[in-house]
């Protein structure tokens, strides 16, 4: 549930007072004070005063902007803190991967799929994974090396032993 869902369903279904929630909200939840909450609202931080003191109950319009605004903020925290790795390889690859998260016990991971068809293009999806804030690449051999020396971020290569060993397999019942 979202801060802006826990917002209303405390003050609607546990009859919280909106100034002691809201200013719960902006403050500890979001961690911003009341002059950036005005800020990034367009509402007035007199208003916003009057409100959190309980001297004035906010319009319809007023508490949609305040909703609004608390759910952009915590968006704009989601999308900081979401780590991912990239993973740079052919699709035949990515259709194969199973998971699209990973759980080291310390940090959760979006696994991110870049999907290539050449050399070149896996050099260029590599820069832009850096670019879009990867933690970490993955990618083909013939390319990890390359990507190592233009890319701030760890690589790690991936390893075809099993893949490799069925493909040997398929071709050779193919010869039959």
């Amino acid at each position: 549930m979202s801060i802006a869902d826990n917002m209303v369903a405390e003050i609607f279904k546990h009859d919280k007072e909106l100034p002691v929630v809201l200013t719960e909200t902006i403050k500890q939840k979001l961690g911003i004070s009341i002059g950036e909450f005005s800020e990034k609202s367009g509402i007035p931080s007199s208003t916003l005063y009057k409100i959190l003191s309980g001297e004035r109950d906010p319009n319809l319009r007023t508490f949609r902007r305040i909703l609004n605004t608390v759910e952009e903020i915590e968006n704009e925290h989601v999308k900081k803190n979401k780590k991912f790795i990239a993973v740079v390889c052919s699709r035949g690859c990515l259709d194969v991967l199973e998971k699209t998260t990973l759980d080291t016990g310390r940090d959760i991971f979006d696994i991110k799929e870049y999907a290539v068809t050449s050399m070149e293009e896996a050099m260029i999806a590599a820069i832009q994974a850096e670019k879009d804030d990867a933690s970490a690449i993955v990618c083909a051999p013939i390319v990890s090396s390359t990507v190592e020396k233009v890319v701030n971020i760890p690589v790690a290569t991936i390893k075809p032993k099993l893949s490799i060993a069925s493909a040997i397999e398929l071709a050779a019942k193919k010869t039959n």
